[in-house]
């Protein structure tokens, strides 16, 4: 595999629509045995992914939707729901088995939001990296009511949603303009 940093970044766009070609479950599978490699703290792995492939499943998710969200999650022929799994904590001692991390996290509430928050989406950033290095293009959104996603998709589970994201092949006739980005003395400081 040959992945550019224009594939990854430079000429890669989040997409507003989709082309009709299917997105085949190995490269659902594919995609999350690249993305579970990127770091997160104590290797916490606290995202969980529902892939909305079926029209039952898709009508589901589109009750939760926003309206400007709602015709290009239609269209696209799968939208992953990344979810932060409040009880990452949990799989601490298979998945961090050289300290008892698990302990730092029981009766810590707080600690456990932030950290399922943050690596969950840190997570969902390496999905779509993943996602773009297969050749798949990307949509991103959290115009959504997650308490209607969750009760959907996360029901009598400790997973709540974080994000979601579209996937496919996209359909450039509905790209925006490229829009700006701030340059390196507006974001960034050496000090």
């Amino acid at each position: 595999m040959n992945i550019t940093t224009e594939q990854l970044f430079d000429q890669a766009r989040t997409q507003n629509g989709f082309t009709a070609e299917p997105v085949p479950e190995a490269t659902l599978r594919q995609l999350y045995d690249m993305m579970k490699w990127g770091p997160t703290s104590a290797n916490c792995s606290p995202a969980r992914i529902v892939f909305v492939t079926t029209p039952e499943a898709k009508e589901k998710l589109l009750a939760g939707v926003s309206r400007g969200n709602f015709e290009k999650t239609r269209a696209a022929p799968v939208t992953a729901i990344v979810g932060m799994d409040m009880a990452f904590y949990e799989k601490l001692p298979q998945l961090f088995p050289h300290a008892d991390a698990k302990a730092w996290f029981v009766g810590n509430q707080a600690m456990i939001d932030a950290t399922a928050l943050r690596n969950s989406s840190l997570q969902g950033a390496y999905f779509i990296i993943a996602a773009r290095a297969l050749g798949l293009d990307c949509g991103a959104m959290s115009g959504f009511d997650a308490a209607k996603v969750d009760a959907a998709f996360w029901a009598g589970t400790t997973v709540k949603t974080n994000f979601i994201v579209n996937l496919g092949h996209g359909d450039a006739s509905k790209l925006f303009g490229r829009s700006p980005r701030l340059t390196f003395e507006e974001a960034c400081q050496v000090v």
